[in-house]
């Protein structure tokens, strides 16, 4: 797979009706969503928000986003970051060295729960990105 770049939104626990308003705007098929509870602990308080959630169009388009994480504080105007998603570790781990340069680390990039590496930052500019290198293997 290629390395693919798209905006990532986060919201304040609407990103399921974001992602099936946005399918209707953009005619897309099915959205795909892992919700906060299936990696962790399902009967926790907001178990049912969006962790991840993806969208991607027939014309092209892929919008990402997810529910603020619990315990993180929702801030409107700076809820969305660049992603940066594939399979080209190297590639994608180049990109990541020269985004954090100079830059805020808020997640280091290291593998994650759900097998990907992942790491979210701040560049020196003060744009917010997130890398995530995925850990699936083709057979």
């Amino acid at each position: 797979m290629a390395s693919r770049l798209n905006p990532y939104i986060t919201f304040d626990g609407s990103a399921r009706q974001a992602l099936e308003f946005y399918k209707q705007v953009f005619g897309a098929g099915e959205p795909t969503m892992s919700t906060f509870g299936e990696f962790g602990q399902p009967d926790a308080p907001n178990a049912d928000r969006i962790m991840h959630g993806m969208l991607e169009t027939p014309g092209g388009f892929t919008l990402m986003c997810a529910d603020i994480p619990p315990g993180e504080e929702f801030k409107p105007g700076n809820n969305m970051s660049i992603s940066l998603s594939g399979d080209d570790g190297d590639e994608l781990r180049g990109y990541w060295n020269k985004l954090a340069e100079g830059g805020t680390v808020a997640v280091p990039l290291e593998k994650q729960m759900w097998g990907d590496e992942f790491g979210m930052c701040t560049d020196r500019f003060g744009i917010a990105w997130m890398v995530n290198i995925s850990g699936r293997t083709e057979s």
